[in-house]
């Protein structure tokens, strides 16, 4: 049964799953980090969608530099500040989906406006998938 799943997870199939997985651990950090700048400046007195623009680049920028070390390990190295400008650039597209989800659940769904954590996760989640690809493809390459 090991080799079985050895030679599953040694396929390409199996090596794309693993660093899907290694992903969404990194993306669980950046919830962290999103959920928790989030909640500080709405402490400080920021409106929702203004506590988001802040908590969403700090995400973005851990997530960076996560995924640089852990997912995407065996990509072709280049200077840092071009590969972080290059992963906010790629990721936006996820982050606008991220944002909009994340404010249009929270002025439209009470549970959600009374507890901010779930716009910021179903945000995430709803980025998720496009921002693997866009790493994957264009920021970490041959990784």
């Amino acid at each position: 049964m090991s080799g079985m799943i050895a030679r599953a997870l040694d396929s390409r199939l199996g090596r794309l799953a693993v660093q899907f997985g290694k992903f969404g651990i990194v993306g669980v950090i950046g919830l962290v980090v999103d959920t928790a700048v989030l909640y500080a400046g709405l402490a400080l007195g920021l409106e929702f969608f203004a506590a988001r623009i802040p908590s969403f680049f700090a995400a973005a920028t851990a997530t960076w530099a996560l995924n640089r070390a852990f997912t995407f390990r065996g990509a072709r190295d280049e200077p840092i500040h071009r590969q972080w400008a290059k992963f906010i650039t790629a990721n936006a597209v996820g982050g606008v989906v991220n944002y909009a989800v994340s404010v249009g659940l929270e002025a439209n769904v009470e549970l959600v406006a009374t507890h901010p954590f779930l716009a910021v996760a179903a945000g995430s989640l709803a980025g998720m998938f496009f921002n693997f690809a866009a790493s994957k493809h264009l920021v970490f390459k041959g990784a």
